[in-house]
């Protein structure tokens, strides 16, 4: 059984073309706020989408570079 995306829960698909979350690239995105247990919401070409910054030092405003979900890098503080 596989983990389904938020957003593929309702329908059984993605809703974009691309999503920031299930995509095969990393998408840069900038942080609108955190949250707790190391998540963010950040912005995207599609709306605001929740990400974890686990692996990652970053701030409100900071740009990072999110892969499956995950925020792998800080690009811009």
């Amino acid at each position: 059984m596989t983990a389904e995306h938020p957003a593929q829960q309702a329908t059984g698909q993605c809703l974009d073309e691309v999503c920031v979350t299930c995509s095969d690239t990393a998408v840069a995105v900038t942080i609108v706020r955190l949250l707790a247990s190391d998540l963010a919401i950040v912005d995207t070409p599609a709306g605001e989408e929740e990400v974890s910054v686990a692996l990652v030092a970053a701030g409100v405003g900071d740009t990072i570079l999110v892969h499956a979900g995950e925020a792998i890098a800080v690009v811009a503080t």
